[in-house]
C-alpha cells in the first residue's frame, strides 16, 4: 500500500492542477499534507440571549427585521448596507459591507438569523453570514481554514472530506495501543475526522488533545535521540574527581553552600565522572550562586590535571570573574583572563602559557575562540549567560576540546515549558534558592508625577553612602531619541542636586572603552548614580548598588525588568527597585502589579510567559523554538512534561524494538533522517 505522504494531493477527486498549485502555497503537496492542514477555528451558530453575547465574539443572532435596510455606496463597487432588527425587546444594528443585492433578502417583519463579530457597545452586529427564519438547536459545527488565494472555504471542506472517505483505509495509527489507551485518546482516523468534523464540541476537544500530545511526543523523541546521540558520541571522557579536595576547598569559603547549589554541584559531578560529554544548563536567578558552583566544579577538573576555559559576553565580567576566581581558589590554580584589550607581548605570552599547559583557567570574552588560541589539554568548558552568545561561537569554543565537558550558565530564569521545548537536548540543573542572609529587595510602583519625591529618597540612600542606577529604556530601535531621553534625565538630575552627588551617563553612543570607563567608575564609587540607556551589564557586580529605578518600566518585560532588579541587592544592605510608569493598558498594570508581589525569578518567568507568549520572551527567530501545528506551550505544559517522560522512557529504554512501537519510530523515520545507528 502506497504511504499518504506519497500520494500526491492532485489524486483526490475535484483538484486539479490550477487547484494543486494553490494548495503549494500553503504547504499541501501530499494527501497526509492535506489531512494535517488543521482548521484555524470553528464557526457554530447557536442563538444565546443578548445579555450573554461577548463583546469582540462571533455570535448568532435571530431577530424581526423592523424596516427596509439603507444601502450607501462609497468609491467603486463599495457598498455599506444597515438593517435594524428587533431583538430580545431591543434594537440591534446589522451592518453588511459589499453586498448590496442581498437588501431584498431582508424584509420587513420577517424573522433572520445573521452570524458575525458583535460589538457590546454600539449594540451592532457586522454580518458574515445570515439566513431567512430561526435556526435549530443543532446547527453544525463549521471548520474554518486559512488559505490563499481563491480557495473558497467549502471547496476545502469537499476536498478533505472527499480524501477522507477515499484513504481512509491508508490512515496507520503511529502511536502505541498501550498509549491510547493510557491517555484515553481517540485512534488516529477518529481523530482526524472529528478535527475537521466534529459532530460535538466535546469530540473537538478529544481530538486536539491526539494531536496535541502526538505532536509533542514526536518532538521529544526527536531531541532525546539527538541527545543520545551528542552523548554517546563522546565516549572516553570521564574525569578523575577528587572529592576530598573539593570537599576543602568548600570548607575554607567564608559562606556555606544552599542545598540547591550542593543539588547542582551533585549533578554536575556525576556528568564529569560519565564517559560521556556533559551537556548541562545552570539556570539560577541573579545572585543565587551559580560563580561558587562553576569555581568549585572548575577546581575538580583542575586537580584531575585538565584545563579550563570559562567563556563571559564582556570584558568588565572576564574581570569580575578573575576577582571571584583568585579570591575563592588556591593560589596553586593558575588563572589567565585573555580579552580584546590584551595585545602584544603579554598576549604572546599568555597564548605559551595556554598551549603547554602551565595555564589551569583561562577566563575570556569571546577573544577565546581565535584561531591562534590554543589548549594543551581542554576539558572543561562553561559558558556565562550563554544566550548572549550565538550557536556558531559555542561550537568554535567546543570543537577546542573535542571531548570537553560543557556547562552553559544563565541568569535568564527559563519557565519549565520553555526549558523542555529549546533545551530538550540538555540536561538542566537549577538553582531555585537564595543563599542565607540575603535581604529581599523592596519594589515599588510610582507615577511619574512622584519623580522628585523619588529622587530624594535616592539621595538619601547616597547620603548612607549606597549608590544607585537609574535606567532608561530603548524606545523602538532609535537611540536619538533614547539619548535625548537620558541625555535630559542626567541633565535634570545634576540641576536637582547641585554637585552634592556625582552623576554617570552611559548610552549607545559611547565607545566600549568609554563604557568600560563609566562602569568602572561606578564599582568604584566615583559616581554615585549611575544613569543607563542601555541594560545595565548581565552580570556586574556593585554590592554597594541599593537603589535601582526604572523609567516607563512598562516598556520592559518582566524577565527584563528582574534582570535589572538583579543589579542591585548583592550585599548585605536592605535594597529597592522603584518602577516609575503610567501603564495605559492592562498587561502593563498587571506586570507592575507581578513585580511588586514577587521576587522569584521563576515565577515570574512562568508569568512573563502568560501575558506574552513563547515567541515573545525568546524572539521567535533566534530562538529555535519548533512552531507547532495546535500545541500552545503555555496552555498545554501537562501534556509537554508527560510528552517529555514518555520520550525519555521510550529513548533510554529502546522501546523501539518492540513491535508495539514500531509505527511511531517507522514515521518518525520518514519525517527526520535520525542517524539509523542509534536504532541499532
Amino acid at each position: 500500500m502506497i504511504e499518504m505522504n506519497n500520494i500526491s494531493v492532485q489524486e483526490v477527486k475535484g483538484v486539479g492542477p490550477k487547484l494543486a498549485e494553490t494548495f503549494e502555497q500553503i504547504g499541501i503537496y501530499t494527501i497526509e499534507d492535506l489531512l494535517y492542514y488543521f482548521p484555524n477555528r470553528y464557526d457554530h451558530y447557536e442563538q444565546k440571549p443578548l445579555h450573554e453575547l461577548i463583546h469582540n465574539e462571533k455570535v448568532t443572532i435571530v431577530g424581526e427585521v423592523i424596516h427596509e435596510p439603507t444601502v450607501q455606496f462609497y468609491q467603486r463597487k463599495k457598498s455599506r448596507m444597515v438593517v435594524s432588527l428587533r431583538v430580545d425587546g431591543a434594537v440591534v444594528k446589522g451592518v453588511l459591507f459589499n453586498r448590496a443585492f442581498a437588501k431584498k433578502h431582508f424584509i420587513p417583519g420577517e424573522e433572520v438569523s445573521v452570524n458575525g463579530k458583535w460589538d457590546q457597545h454600539r449594540l451592532q452586529i457586522t454580518i458574515d453570514n445570515y439566513k431567512k427564519g430561526t435556526i435549530d438547536g443543532s446547527s453544525p459545527i463549521t471548520p474554518i481554514y486559512s488559505s490563499k488565494g481563491d480557495i473558497k472555504n467549502t471547496q476545502f471542506q469537499k476536498v478533505i472530506t472527499s480524501a477522507l472517505s477515499t484513504y481512509r483505509a491508508q490512515i496507520t495509527e503511529i502511536l502505541p495501543t498501550s498509549y491510547l489507551d493510557k491517555y484515553k485518546l481517540p485512534n488516529r482516523t477518529d481523530g482526524l475526522e472529528n478535527i475537521h468534523f466534529p459532530s460535538s464540541f466535546q469530540q473537538l476537544k478529544h481530538a486536539k488533545r491526539r494531536f496535541i500530545y502526538e505532536e509533542l511526543l514526536l518532538f521529544q523523541i526527536k531531541m532525546q535521540l539527538y541527545r543520545k546521540r551528542n552523548r554517546e558520541a563522546t565516549k572516553g571522557n570521564a574525569k578523575e574527581i577528587n572529592m576530598e579536595e573539593v570537599k576543602q576547598l568548600i570548607k575554607q569559603f567564608p559562606f556555606a553552600l544552599t542545598s540547591a547549589q550542593k543539588k547542582a554541584l551533585a549533578e554536575i559531578f556525576k556528568d564529569l565522572q560519565s564517559p560521556y560529554r556533559m551537556n548541562r544548563l545552570l539556570q539560577g536567578d541573579v545572585g543565587s550562586g551559580k560563580t561558587a558552583v562553576a569555581v568549585i566544579s572548575l577546581y575538580g577538573v583542575v586537580k584531575a590535571g585538565k584545563q579550563v576555559a570559562l567563556m563571559v559576553p564582556t570584558e568588565i565580567l572576564a574581570e569580575q570573574h578573575e576577582e571571584s576566581l583568585k579570591q575563592l581558589l588556591p593560589a596553586d590554580v593558575r588563572v589567565h583572563r585573555l580579552t580584546g584589550s590584551i595585545k602584544g607581548k603579554k598576549r604572546k605570552e599568555m597564548l605559551t602559557e595556554i598551549e603547554n599547559g602551565s595555564c589551569d583557567v583561562v577566563i575570556g570574552t569571546h577573544a577565546l575562540i581565535q584561531d591562534d588560541v590554543n589548549f594543551q589539554n581542554l576539558g572543561y568548558v562553561i559558558i556565562d549567560e550563554q544566550h548572549r552568545f550565538g550557536v556558531q561561537q559555542r561550537n568554535t569554543l567546543r570543537e577546542k576540546g573535542i571531548l570537553a565537558d560543557i556547562l552553559f550558565m544563565t541568569a535568564t530564569p527559563i519557565p519549565r515549558t520553555l526549558s523542555i521545548t529549546a533545551f530538550g537536548d540538555m540536561d538542566v540543573s537549577k538553582i531555585d534558592e537564595m543563599p542565607k542572609g540575603r535581604k529581599p529587595i523592596e519594589t515599588y510602583w510610582v507615577k511619574h508625577n512622584m519623580f522628585e519625591r523619588t529622587v530624594n529618597f535616592v539621595y538619601k540612600e547616597i547620603k548612607k553612602g549606597n549608590q544607585a542606577y537609574i535606567i532608561c529604556p530603548l524606545i523602538e530601535e532609535s537611540d536619538k531619541l533614547d539619548i535625548q531621553n537620558a541625555l535630559d534625565l542626567y541633565q535634570q538630575l545634576q540641576e536637582i542636586l547641585q554637585g552634592k552627588a556625582s552623576v554617570g551617563l552611559m548610552h549607545g553612543r559611547l565607545t566600549t572603552e568609554e563604557k568600560e570607563q563609566v562602569m568602572n567608575d561606578f564599582a568604584e564609587n566615583k559616581v554615585q548614580i549611575l544613569v543607563s540607556t542601555t541594560v545595565v551589564e548581565v552580570g556586574v557586580n556593585v554590592p554597594n548598588a541599593t537603589v535601582m529605578m526604572i523609567q516607563d518600566a512598562d516598556r520592559f518585560g518582566l524577565s527584563q525588568l528582574h534582570q535589572l532588579r538583579g543589579r542591585v541587592g548583592r550585599g548585605d544592605k536592605q535594597s529597592y527597585c522603584i518602577l516609575v510608569a503610567d501603564p495605559k493598558g492592562e498587561t502593563g498594570k498587571e506586570r507592575m502589579r507581578i513585580m511588586t508581589e514577587t521576587t522569584d525569578g521563576f515565577v515570574l518567568a512562568e508569568r512573563d510567559l502568560e501575558l506574552r507568549g513563547p515567541g515573545d520572551i525568546f524572539g521567535v527567530k533566534q530562538s529555535g523554538l519548533p512552531e507547532f501545528k495546535l500545541a500552545d506551550l503555555v496552555h498545554d505544559y501537562r501534556a509537554l512534561e508527560t510528552a517529555r517522560a514518555d520520550a525519555v522512557d521510550i529513548v533510554e529504554n529502546e522501546w523501539w524494538r518492540n513491535a508495539e512501537f514500531q509505527p511511531l519510530i517507522k514515521y518518525l523515520l520518514s519525517q527526520i533522517e535520525i542517524d539509523q545507528q542509534l536504532l541499532n
